[in-house]
């Protein structure tokens, strides 16, 4: 008997979860450079076992697509060059022995991450949910983000012997911070705009690459980039199973920062570094609520929205126009 399409989106929601988790679960065992071909192999049997759901109804995802948006590509190229640079600007020239500089460039940085692909976007009349600004089905999501943080957290922070609270706090909330401008500019824009130019497994490869190479703003080596890029992986999966940032903030990317950064045991802050780290959160949420309302107002004047939002489930997303 033949899947409903509605099956094969649930059946291929599922499929995305169980990789999610085999791959989290693998942080334990697969360490270093091994840990991307690990994730590149279940990567394989996960589009192979996909191939005997079904395809009828556009209910599998587009793999492979060639339909360039060059302007989609250049912004990418500009922002992420900037990011890279202002991270960089922070954590090699001013370092903590320059704090102001440090937070500046630092935070500068995060801001146009965030701020940069929202403008965008509007500029193009696509709506936040094109960014996975958006909480879709709010139960499925919320499963989903429970499931994947719970498990990073029983094979990483379950296991670290925690500093005294004046240490971990302001580490706890760069990493909130941090973990929302990597699901936005990461996810949200980098990987959604890859896949309609070029197809899910090309934008999640090259999102994941990019993720990984960005480290270098914080002078991290090359093996370290490349175990990232495989993690990198794991969260652009984690985030199309859901359509939605919420899958990966504020539970699984922020606790993966923190748990680095407990690890590296080379970043010190002070507890009022936390009031530095809430006023960018609310510049972020201000810029969201901003394009939020602009939004609202264009569907109140009768302006249609266009541009597609972000696929979820695994479903074959609407192509955009503008």
């Amino acid at each position: 008997m033949s899947m409903s399409v509605s099956g094969q989106r649930l059946a291929l929601g599922a499929l995305g979860a169980a990789l999610v988790v085999s791959a989290l679960l693998l942080l334990d065992l697969a360490a270093g450079v091994a840990y991307p071909l690990v994730v590149a192999l279940l990567a394989a049997i996960g589009i192979a076992i996909s191939a005997g759901i079904g395809s009828s109804g556009g209910a599998r995802p587009a793999w492979l697509r060639f339909g360039v948006d060059r302007l989609d590509l250049l912004v990418i190229i500009i922002l992420y060059t900037l990011v890279v640079a202002g991270f960089r600007l922070a954590f090699t020239v001013f370092t903590q022995h320059n704090v102001l500089g440090l937070f500046l460039s630092f935070g500068a940085a995060l801001l146009l991450g965030v701020v940069g692909p929202i403008a965008y976007g509007m500029g193009r009349g696509r709506p936040l949910a094109a960014l996975g600004l958006r909480v879709g089905d709010w139960r499925a999501t919320a499963g989903l983000a429970v499931l994947f943080a719970g498990v990073q957290y029983a094979v990483t922070l379950s296991r670290v012997e925690y500093p005294a609270p004046e240490v971990w706090l302001p580490l706890l909330a760069m990493s909130l911070v941090v973990g929302l401008f990597e699901a936005v500019f990461f996810r949200g824009f980098v990987q959604n705009r890859l896949e309609a130019s070029f197809g899910l497994v090309p934008a999640v490869a090259i999102a994941a690459a990019m993720y990984g190479i960005y480290h270098i703003g914080y002078g991290m080596g090359p093996a370290e980039m490349v175990f990232l890029a495989g993690l990198g992986a794991v969260y652009g999966v984690a985030f199309r199973s859901a359509g939605s940032v919420l899958v990966l903030w504020p539970l699984l990317t922020p606790l993966g920062s923190l748990f680095n950064q407990l690890q590296a045991g080379d970043v010190a802050m002070p507890m009022i570094a936390i009031l530095g780290f809430a006023d960018l959160f609310g510049l972020m949420l201000g810029a969201i609520w901003y394009a939020r309302r602009a939004e609202r107002k264009g569907r109140t004047s009768g302006d249609s929205a266009t541009a597609t939002t972000t696929p979820t489930g695994f479903a074959q997303p609407r192509q955009a126009k503008g």
